[in-house]
């Protein structure tokens, strides 16, 4: 079954990936043999995985993690779905209001 997966590295980041085979990736990972990113970054703890019916799935939750922030990864590491809830609601606010606000600066009223 495909995975996502989740690895802490020891500088402290986060790396997210998906796999059809879990250990033998984090096996991988951990012998340099990985992602570019964690070779330079051993040695890797796997911090949270999940098990999914499809590829497509386990794509789609890599990439949807890898565009999380820091607080909102550990909020998953730590199982804390209020955590998620609330730090999604927060960025969607964020980003309705980058999205009103106008880029450049209103013409000057005609008198």
């Amino acid at each position: 079954m495909p995975w996502t997966y989740m690895l802490r590295c020891a500088d402290g980041s986060y790396y997210v990936g998906s796999t059809w085979d879990l250990e033998r990736r984090v096996n991988q990972h951990q012998g340099g043999e990985g992602a570019a990113y964690t070779r330079r970054r051993r040695p890797v703890e796997l911090v949270w995985c999940a098990e999914f019916q499809r590829i497509a799935e386990a794509f789609e939750w890599e990439k949807r993690i890898q565009g999380w922030s820091r607080a909102k990864r550990e909020a998953l590491i730590k199982g804390d779905e209020a955590v998620i809830r609330q730090l999604a609601s927060r960025a969607w606010a964020a980003q309705q209001v980058r999205k009103a606000v106008p880029t450049t600066p209103a013409p000057p009223p005609v008198s």
